[in-house]
């Protein structure tokens, strides 16, 4: 049956959508506003919005270019010569990005189903652990996730020219965006062939007889191709070509660095890998972080039949717009499960949302007290925000990004006000963190010697090159569970080690040991931890060096 906004539901205007949604996150976000950058943050967003901002250069010029296309980064630069350059002017000019998308997914929810589901599936949205926490953080996904959604508003409503603007930007907020027009048209160019294919088999003299009126397919149209429609879903490939022309001109690669091309592409083309990440892609799609709760009432109302109410039998979402929304998650499972080297959830928000909003409708339409469920989901997903999953995840995806934050804001300012003429030793983001004030950290760039992480080939190689450091800092890189799920299992140990950059960092305690030092600072929350090792004669060196006894060894 086919689905739309029902006679007696309430449009209100998208513009008093985005405010009470903007206002609502706003508060929501209001503590975590003025925190520093946070990883990619600091490696990339941030240094590249900053050089547009002073140099005027759409291709980073104190970082490495990844060629990820400049819209969002040119919106930021924009608020901080509005407004400043500040942590909170950046974050909320996030959260403006945050609550247009938000509304997109309202709107999108009131085309193909009703204002109740509407309101739901963009309050469980919002709710979501891993979008909360995107929603005020510098990253390209959620504005390309926003964009997109707005564009698949434009294709179900049948505006071309908004479907040409919306997935243009969204492909120069981020060129990935690029999947949905292009699975879009290749869905158009399939329902053609299907329809041309099925009316062949009909148009057989014995099956007139047997089916003498024309049949909707699962999902396909029976009106004729849409050229219009069509092109409008290949023309977003246009701008972008032509931001790698010109990233190719200013820099000789087309798709970034040698290294991120290497990362991101060339090191992901072994099949078990693909398999791995495919299975991780649609555990992120439809479980990951309590969506399985979600998913798990979606499938169970199914055995249900549809409520009847007043105004008849609880309508569904039509069942080529559901198509529609399969074809693009399956197109971003696998296109993401072949190509991006960390599989990291936030390049999954274009596609949650659109399981959200079938998840909710058939709630809607199968429980008579669906508003329970939702609101029992909702409080799982406000748990996901503290709470950390008992299996490995991305401290990006909850709040365990603040706690990161926080521990190393803690242990840089002891750093900086016990040892500011220190060499130190330490690994990436605080290498970053202790060299570029304007990241938020600390006041002044210190000395740093670098190493890869705190692994234990790592640690040992940093204590053969003892006398270039006096101090180190030392972190948890990652998040591991107290409970490791196969962690007996030493084959899978070394896939995750050969596929995707698994490491076990050391604790503190056994860092120390082998740098021969002593731990004088430590603190640790929710299973991440900081902490500052001193070496042997640093205090000694240290108060040389203040006094002006000693000169600093070169």
């Amino acid at each position: 049956m086919a689905s739309g906004t029902s006679p007696g539901s309430i449009s209100p205007h998208p513009a008093i959508v985005f405010a009470a949604i903007f206002i609502a996150i706003f508060l929501l976000h209001f503590p975590l506003l003025r925190l520093p950058y946070f990883w990619d943050e600091a490696g990339y967003y941030v240094p590249a919005a900053r050089d547009i901002l002073l140099h005027g250069s759409f291709i980073p010029l104190t970082t490495p270019s990844n060629a990820h296309p400049p819209l969002v980064m040119a919106w930021i630069a924009l608020w901080w010569k509005l407004f400043g350059y500040a942590p909170q002017v950046t974050r909320s000019a996030m959260l403006v990005i945050s609550a247009f998308s938000l509304t997109g997914v309202f709107r999108l929810a009131l085309r193909v189903a009703n204002t109740e589901v509407a309101i739901a599936s963009t309050v469980c949205t919002a709710l979501y652990p891993v979008f909360f926490a995107q929603s005020s953080i510098l990253h390209v996904d959620l504005a390309a996730a926003g964009l997109t959604i707005w564009g698949l508003c434009a294709y179900l409503e049948k505006r071309p020219w908004m479907v040409v603007v919306c997935f243009s930007l969204a492909a120069l907020a981020k060129e990935t965006a690029i999947l949905a027009p292009l699975a879009l048209a290749g869905w158009e160019v399939l329902q053609s062939v299907s329809m041309k294919a099925g009316a062949r088999f009909l148009a057989h003299p014995l099956r007139e007889k047997a089916c003498p009126e024309p049949v909707e397919g699962w999902g396909f149209s029976s009106t004729a191709f849409q050229w219009p429609r069509f092109f409008a879903l290949l023309v977003p490939t246009i701008p972008l070509a032509l931001w790698y022309a010109y990233h190719y001109h200013r820099t000789g690669y087309v798709f970034g660095n040698p290294e991120f091309f290497r990362y991101n592409v060339a090191a992901t083309m072994s099949p078990l890998r693909i398999v791995l990440a495919l299975l991780m892609r649609l555990w992120q799609s439809f479980g990951y972080l309590h969506l399985w709760l979600l998913t798990a009432a979606m499938l169970l109302a199914m055995l249900l039949p549809p409520v009847r109410d007043e105004q008849g039998e609880r309508q569904r979402i039509a069942i080529p717009v559901q198509m529609v929304f399969l074809v693009l998650v399956l197109a971003y499972v696998v296109a993401l499960s072949i190509i991006g080297g960390a599989v990291l959830a936030r390049y999954m928000q274009t596609v949650v949302p659109l399981v959200i909003i079938v998840a909710v409708s058939t709630l809607r339409r199968r429980l008579r007290h669906w508003p329970f469920a939702i609101a029992a989901v909702g409080i799982a997903f406000i748990a996901g925000w503290f709470w950390n999953p008992p299996y490995g995840f991305s401290p990006e995806d909850n709040l365990a990004y603040r706690d990161f934050i926080v521990l190393h804001e803690n242990a840089e300012h002891f750093l900086e006000a016990r040892y500011p003429m220190a060499r130190v030793l330490t690994a990436w983001p605080a290498s970053g963190e202790l060299t570029s004030p304007w990241l938020g950290y600390i006041t002044r760039p210190m000395k740093v010697v670098q190493i890869e992480n705190f692994s234990l080939d790592e640690v040992l190689s940093a204590a053969e090159v003892r006398d270039k450091y006096e101090v180190a800092l030392v972190f948890s890189t990652k998040y591991d569970p107290p409970h490791p799920m196969l962690q007996h299992w030493k084959a899978w140990q070394e896939i995750k080690r050969r596929y995707f950059d698994y490491h076990v960092d050391l604790p503190p305690a056994a860092v120390a040991q082998i740098l021969s030092g002593k731990i004088v600072y430590s603190e640790e929350k929710q299973r991440e931890w900081v902490a500052v090792i001193e070496m042997e004669r640093t205090e000694i060196l240290n108060a040389g060096l203040r006094n002006g006894h000693l000169k600093r060894p070169e």
